[in-house]
């Protein structure tokens, strides 16, 4: 009841902090429309049909004439009635992975937990025809073409990123890109699926010994009980996303522009960059041949500088 209550707390103050930024960026920002932005997406190459897989910093666009809602409405023009969109619903009630693991009684509800990824992919998750992943850390929603078979078989894949995922299966769409909005080469999911792919043979371990089953449920109210295997806690100062890693952010992007996969331009106010999935995967993998991962020290990036190593697939 306690925990209930707290929950209900935090949500009523971060929805005045949300109002309180947006009012400021109302005033203060560059506005764009829906149109704008979807010209902004045209530029960059995408097309209808594509699927995209889409890491977004949403106040970088600039002031949106209609909020989250509009964004959705130009990718969705971008991609057409044939594409695909896919966004990170994430639920991590425990702060990360492993807190989440360890919560007493934690159960996943698709009907009744939202996402802890911002006021797009909440926004998201209102729309009609999404399809959402059943998975108790990491569930991913899509809308398109491709929506309901990406989204089908998560609570059934053997580890959060592997086989049956959304992002094995999002990895083999001959037209599917990955899209950042806004944001570095850091706050990338994508990264994970190399290291599932690989397990064992990855170049270093980066998970704890435990794996977790935890209950979550579907529409349909049946209960499933998924394996998660948290990363190791010690090691995440040194992984891409950490405030601390600059240097790897550029290196990854560097090297993608120096094999030429990656495409960079301005949508709305934000620069953007789109890689596509399957090449995205395949150079990954050539990276960790070399020993080159999301966790590589100065060291490693300054014996391998970006474009030296063998092209891109």
């Amino acid at each position: 009841m306690l925990d209930g209550l707290k929950q209900r707390v935090k949500a009523a103050l971060a929805a005045r902090q949300a109002r309180q930024r947006a009012a400021a960026l109302q005033q203060t920002a560059p506005h764009v429309d829906r149109a704008t932005l979807a010209a902004g997406l045209r530029a960059l190459g995408i097309a209808p049909g594509d699927a995209l897989f889409i890491h977004s910093s949403l106040k970088s666009l600039g002031f949106v004439e209609g909020g989250p809602a509009a964004v959705i409405g130009a990718l969705q023009d971008a991609v057409g009635p044939a594409g695909t969109l896919v966004l990170p619903t994430y639920w991590l009630p425990g702060g990360t992975i492993l807190g989440t693991c360890e919560m007493p009684g934690y159960e996943f509800d698709i009907r009744q937990h939202g996402t802890h990824m911002g006021a797009l992919p909440e926004a998201f998750l209102a729309i009609t025809g999404v399809q959402r992943s059943v998975h108790p850390t990491h569930s991913v929603s899509a809308w398109g073409r491709h929506a309901a078979w990406l989204t089908e078989a998560h609570h059934q894949a053997p580890s959060v990123f592997g086989e049956g995922s959304p992002w094995q299966r999002f990895s083999t769409l001959a037209r599917g890109h990955v899209l950042g909005l806004g944001i570095s080469m850091g706050p990338v999911t994508y990264y994970h699926l190399a290291e599932d792919t690989l397990g064992d043979r990855f170049p270093m371990n980066i998970w704890l010994d435990k794996t977790w089953h935890l209950p979550s449920r579907d529409a349909a109210g049946r209960l499933w009980q998924v394996p998660v295997r948290p990363f190791v806690p010690e090691l995440m100062s040194q992984r891409i996303d950490h405030k601390a890693r600059a240097d790897l952010r550029e290196w990854f992007a560097a090297e993608f522009d120096a094999v030429g996969v990656k495409r960079n331009g301005p949508v709305g106010q934000a620069m953007a960059w789109t890689i596509p999935g399957p090449a995205f995967l395949a150079h990954l993998l050539k990276l960790a041949d070399e020993g080159i991962t999301i966790y590589a020290t100065p060291q490693q990036l300054a014996a391998r500088p970006p474009g030296a190593g063998p092209a891109a697939g």
